[in-house]
């Protein structure tokens, strides 16, 4: 129990009933923690795809509704990538997006006046 709570400071580290408390409550926060970990970056990665496909004239929700209907299956965190590093190749996905959408819209229009 010492040896986890090296580099604790004052009785923490030196004395077995406080370094054990110090420990106990240091590994609660570390599983709590990689929990939140994968929030806190779904959500950054969010913000950054929302950022971008605002730039190219379309909402986040559209864009994603856009590349499922088009079959894309890139995840958000490639997607975030994308938007930060290669501009060009994001371009492309937002035209994929919006023309997808166009067809959806189309197909939702024939199969309501045929019915």
């Amino acid at each position: 129990m010492l040896e986890m709570a090296k580099g604790y400071r004052l009785k923490r580290s030196k004395l077995y009933r406080y370094a054990s408390d110090a420990v106990d409550h240091g590994l609660q926060y570390a599983y709590r923690d990689r929990k939140t970990k994968k929030r806190n970056y779904r959500y950054l990665w969010q913000i950054r795809i929302n950022a971008a496909a605002r730039a190219g004239g379309i909402t986040y929700s559209r864009f994603i509704e856009g590349l499922k209907a088009a079959k894309c299956e890139l995840d958000r965190k490639a997607l975030a990538d994308l938007a930060a590093t290669d501009a060009p190749a994001f371009t492309k996905l937002i035209e994929l997006a919006q023309s997808a959408l166009k067809a959806k819209v189309a197909a939702a229009a024939t199969a309501s006046a045929a019915a």
